[in-house]
C-alpha cells in the first residue's frame, strides 16, 4: 500500500470513529441499501445452491458406489451357497445392474451435469466478489464525501483567515460528492439488472438439472426392474402383509436356538 493509500485508510478510520460518536453526520441512502440487501440475498442464495448441487452430485456418485459394494457382498453370500438358486441368479443379476448404473453415472451423467449445473453456478459466483469490491469501494468513497461535507461545514461555520481554505474545502467537497455519487448512482442502476438476469442465467440449468435427475430415475427403474423378474409377484404383498418379517423372525429363532448363539 502507498502512502497515500495508507493515509487515507487511517482518515477513513477516523471518519468512521467520529459518525459513531455522533461528531460526523452519517448518509443515510435508502435506496442503495435496500438494493444491496437484496444482491446479498441473491449471493447467499447460488452459493446455497452451488453447495447442495455439488452435494446431489456426490450423493448420486456415492449412492451408485455403495449399491455396487452392497452388491458384491450379496454376491459373496450366495456364491458360498447354491449358486443355482433364485437368490443367487437375482443377486447375479443386482451387482450386473448396480454396475451398469455406475457406469451411466460416470459416463452420461457426470460430465453434462458439470457442465449444465455446476459450472454456470461457479461463473455465476466468480462476478460477487467484483460486485462486492465495487459496494466497497463505494462506502469508502461516501466516508470520504461525508468527511468532505462535515469539513465544508466547519469552515463555513467558522471563517478562517486564511483565503484559501474555503474555496479548497468547497472543490474537496464537490469532487466527493462527484465521485461518490457516480458509484451509488451505478449500483443502484446495474444491481437490479443483475438480478433481473438470473432467471434468464439459471432457467437452462434448472431444466437440465430435472432432465438429469428424470435420467437417472429412469435408468435405475429399468435396470433394477430386471432384477424383479427372480422374485415372486407376491412378495411385494407378502412385505406389505407383514408375511417376510414372519418369515425373518422365522429365521432369527433358528439363530436363537443354535448352542452358538444361545450361550452364555
Amino acid at each position: 500500500m502507498s502512502w497515500s493509500g495508507f493515509k487515507k485508510t487511517i482518515n477513513r478510520t477516523g471518519t468512521t470513529l467520529m459518525q459513531k460518536t455522533g461528531q460526523i453526520e452519517r448518509t443515510i441512502d435508502n435506496e442503495f441499501q435496500d438494493e444491496q440487501t437484496k444482491f446479498k440475498t441473491f449471493e447467499k442464495e447460488c452459493q446455497a445452491l452451488q453447495k447442495e448441487s455439488k452435494a446431489y452430485l456426490d450423493a448420486m456418485r456415492a449412492m451408485t458406489s455403495a449399491q455396487t459394494r452392497i452388491a458384491d457382498h450379496i454376491a459373496t453370500f450366495y456364491a458360498s451357497a447354491d449358486r443355482t438358486s433364485d437368490g443367487a441368479m437375482a443377486s447375479h443379476a443386482y451387482k450386473q445392474s448396480v454396475m451398469e448404473l455406475d457406469d451411466v453415472i460416470g459416463r452420461e451423467l457426470d460430465a453434462p451435469y458439470r457442465t449444465t449445473i455446476m459450472e454456470p453456478l461457479g461463473k455465476m459466483n466468480a462476478y460477487f466478489p467484483v460486485v462486492n469490491e465495487q459496494i466497497s469501494k463505494r462506502n469508502k468513497k461516501l466516508l470520504d464525501y461525508d468527511a468532505a461535507r462535515s469539513k465544508l461545514r466547519k469552515v463555513i461555520e467558522k471563517p478562517s483567515e486564511d483565503p484559501t481554505k474555503l474555496p479548497k474545502a468547497q472543490q474537496e467537497h464537490d469532487d466527493s460528492k462527484e465521485v461518490f455519487e457516480f458509484m451509488n448512482n451505478q449500483l443502484i442502476e446495474e444491481l437490479p439488472q443483475l438480478l433481473e438476469l438470473r432467471v434468464p442465467f439459471f432457467d437452462p440449468s434448472f431444466e437440465a438439472m430435472i432432465r438429469m435427475q428424470c435420467k437417472f430415475a429412469e435408468e435405475g427403474y429399468e435396470k433394477l426392474g430386471g432384477v424383479q423378474r427372480y422374485f415372486a409377484d407376491n412378495v411385494r404383498e407378502d412385505y406389505a402383509a407383514g408375511q417376510l418379517d414372519a418369515q425373518v423372525e422365522g429365521v432369527l429363532q433358528e439363530m436363537r436356538e443354535l448352542s452358538i448363539c444361545g450361550a452364555s
